[in-house]
């Protein structure tokens, strides 16, 4: 499906469309994503055993690799605690050893941690819906509509939707 590259990297998977008319097992293959809702997007490390999920959850959600400048935008402004509390460097600092939110994005990106695993820290984002919308129609691939690969054009969405 993809080809890896040297640098394994995240990819970033933002779900699109809702829970109307999903089955059960796609509705279990989203909640192990933590993908509950449309406009939540999540990390997953770029690797052969993603694939089958991904080729899964196509009709209902798009996914890219982002840059790290927009991956450190989403956890600084879009990060959250357990709690309902943003993500702090305070908090990042005292319990997750890193040294800011700028370190920690970076190990994210290079898929060095897992967002999951880190103690506190809610493993999705909610986002915003897209400001002026989504190009073209949510149940058509990403040239016509929003859903499938955006490779490095997911940028454009994330930025829309912090």
């Amino acid at each position: 499906m993809r080809k890896l590259t040297e640098q394994c990297r995240c990819i970033v998977v933002v779900r699109v469309r809702g829970n109307v008319g999903v089955s059960k097992e796609l509705e279990e293959v989203f909640r192990q994503m933590h993908l509950t809702r449309k406009n939540h997007a999540t990390l997953i490390s770029d690797s052969p055993s993603n694939d089958g999920t991904l080729r899964k959850v196509k009709d209902y959600a798009t996914w890219g690799g982002p840059s790290l400048e927009v991956l450190k935008q989403l956890v600084a402004k879009r990060g959250m605690l357990t709690g309902n509390k943003r993500l702090t460097d305070d908090y990042v600092k005292e319990h997750l050893g890193y040294g800011s939110l700028n370190e920690l994005s970076e190990a994210l990106y290079e898929t060095r941690v897992d967002l999951r695993n880190l103690k506190g820290v809610k493993p999705l984002f909610r986002l915003n819906p897209p400001r002026k919308g989504f190009q073209g129609s949510t149940k058509k691939p990403y040239s016509e509509g929003a859903l499938g690969n955006r490779k490095e054009a997911i940028d454009g969405l994330l930025k829309k939707m912090i």
